[in-house]
């Protein structure tokens, strides 16, 4: 791997850390690559055992990168209990071109045939995982079995990173690529004119989210089971429920949901974070909300996107007939590509990042249980505090005491909570690597940084889904802080992931700190047809709970009105 050269004339140096942020590397020579905090995926703390997931992400990431060639890979590193990720290159800087436009080559391949790939031969391969995971029985394992079966999950996990990034390269690629085309084409259609082109295709997480619709109207169609649900607490609500059959009955609808979708927690490939089918409060809030809403029709919301759609494919092809047939090829292409990438984006994440996170952390979680059993932890969960190396040592002897290093991780976790982390670390680039198709999608994956602003109350961002809305601003920094949300309310959040995709139903737009065009937060909110703004870096700092705002999609622009 390439590294920026230390004596290189006119190199920057080191970005200087705040005093309550420093900085221990884990290895030297990252200090000379430039480190951006994760707001996206990480944006709280994380404990010490999510290097489990870093170590295989890392080595599934490169694996992926090789397979295309591609001049740089990705990195990920904990900080101070936060994740940071770098863009780091594989190649000198004078190759990255020649190298970028060869992987764009093997990228433009996977693209035509992403869909029958995914499906015919990565999906199912994921699958027989999944498989092998449920088979296990992890109770009755003997501990040598246990850390065999420990030592696989991690190969296989591994695996699930490079299948990940397989085909997000390719899912990436397919739309930034056909939304730089159409604007090429209709220039006056505007930036975000080309996702109309990508709407109303079911996928993995926008089925969550209308499952958990449905369960709503079944709920209202009983009046004590909805006055259960609307009079108590999401945590009290199972227990009321199991005292009439008409409750009985909604709560074995609720478990075949959260069979299909509550194998994934609040957050993106948490280990340490307990499953909806572990605990079912965040589903049992988004059905509180939804019932809220008695007179919406929800299916038509969803037709009237994909008519919309082929209305405008329809238009574009017209437009397109006086064409060369190359141009038009080329359209038909990118198109197939695009939705192939738009449904395969969140399909996959329901599959390796939910399914396959909540599989490891099973396997962990039942070292824990067994530690707290021989009392070197005080309770199961702890063992996300300790490293997978302090588990291996403890498993083969059964007698450290972990209780300290848990509480003074705990502790340290807690405070860094307090501090914001820096958004940038390391060492800039002298110069910036040439741009090419898979920098400029996950660019829009993650977001640019936004112009600056005069104004204190304009919050720039990145235009993500059009339209405009004005309401009440609450700001939600995780799922456990989702009950303030009120239909038409403006949802101020770090980012979101699919887990809070059922929010968007009731909600008049999303704005966030982190996230772009191509994000989850993007799909879904133009899913939803809402407005958001992403990517701003300080909306959650600046806007207050309370606080009148105006959302404007179609601009990037986040008005404070009161």
């Amino acid at each position: 791997m390439m590294t920026q050269e230390k004596d290189a004339p006119n190199a920057p140096g080191p970005i200087p850390t705040p005093p309550e942020f420093p900085v221990t590397w884990e290895k030297p020579e990252f200090e000379e690559m430039l480190w951006n905090q994760d707001r996206m995926h990480f944006p709280e703390p994380a404990p010490p055992m999510q290097e489990a997931f870093a170590q295989s992400f890392n080595e599934g990431v490169k694996r992926a990168s090789a397979f295309y060639g591609l001049p740089i890979t990705l990195l990920f590193t904990r900080i101070n209990t936060y994740y940071y990720t770098c863009a780091a290159p594989t190649v000198a800087l004078e190759q990255m071109e020649a190298a970028g436009e060869k992987s764009a080559d093997a990228i433009g391949g996977a693209m035509g045939r992403l869909q029958e790939w995914w499906e015919g031969e990565l999906l199912p391969e994921v699958q027989e995982s999944l498989k092998w995971w449920e088979d296990f029985d992890l109770g009755g394992a003997s501990m040598p079995d246990l850390l065999a079966h420990l030592d696989e999950t991690l190969r296989r996990l591994t695996r699930f990173w490079d299948i990940h990034f397989l085909v997000a390269f390719p899912f990436l690629a397919g739309p930034s690529l056909f939304a730089d085309l159409y604007e090429d084409l209709f220039a006056d259609k505007g930036s975000l004119g080309a996702y109309k082109l990508l709407q109303g295709f079911g996928n993995k997480t926008v089925d969550g989210g209308h499952a958990l619709w449905e369960l709503s109207r079944k709920a209202l169609e009983d009046e004590n089971v909805a006055s259960v649900i609307r009079e108590n607490e999401a945590p009290d609500v199972p227990q009321v429920l199991e005292q009439s059959d008409a409750g009985k009955a909604l709560l074995v609808e609720l478990g075949d949901f959260l069979e299909e979708f509550g194998q994934r927690s609040d957050r993106f490939a948490d280990l340490s974070s307990p499953g909806w089918i572990e605990n079912p409060v965040t589903a049992i809030q988004n059905i509180k909300n939804f019932m809220v809403e008695t007179d919406r029709d929800m299916p038509s919301e969803i037709q009237k996107l994909a008519t919309e759609r082929e209305e405008l494919i329809a238009e574009a092809r017209e437009a397109l007939k006086g064409y060369p047939e190359k141009v038009r090829g080329q359209f038909e292409f990118l198109l197939k590509a695009a939705h192939a990438g738009t449904i395969i984006q969140e399909d996959h994440n329901y599959w390796i990042d939910q399914r396959g996170s909540y599989k490891v952390r099973r396997v962990i979680l039942e070292f824990g249980n067994r530690f707290a059993k021989a009392d070197v932890i005080d309770d199961p969960e702890d063992v996300f505090l300790l490293t997978l190396d302090e588990l291996r040592k403890t498993a083969g002897s059964m007698s450290d005491d972990h209780r300290a290093a848990v509480a003074e991780r705990r502790a340290e976790m807690e405070h860094f909570a307090t501090i914001r982390p820096p958004d940038v670390i390391g060492t800039p680039p002298t110069t910036p690597p040439p741009e090419n198709p898979i920098m400029k999608a996950f660019g829009r994956f993650s977001g640019g940084p936004p112009p600056a602003s005069e104004d204190p109350n304009v919050i720039n961002g990145n235009p993500c889904s059009p339209g405009k809305a004005t309401g009440t601003a609450k700001v939600v920094m995780s799922l456990a802080e989702a009950d303030k949300l009120k239909p038409g309310d403006i949802m101020i959040a770090p980012a979101t992931m699919p887990a809070w995709t059922p929010l968007f139903a009731t909600i008049a737009a999303v704005v966030t700190d982190a996230g772009g065009v191509l994000s989850h937060a993007g799909i879904v909110a133009r899913e939803y047809n809402i407005p958001a703004v992403l990517g701003t870096g300080r909306a959650t700092s600046d806007i207050k709970d309370g606080q009148q705002v105006e959302v404007d999609g179609d601009a990037g622009v986040v008005r404070v009105i009161s």
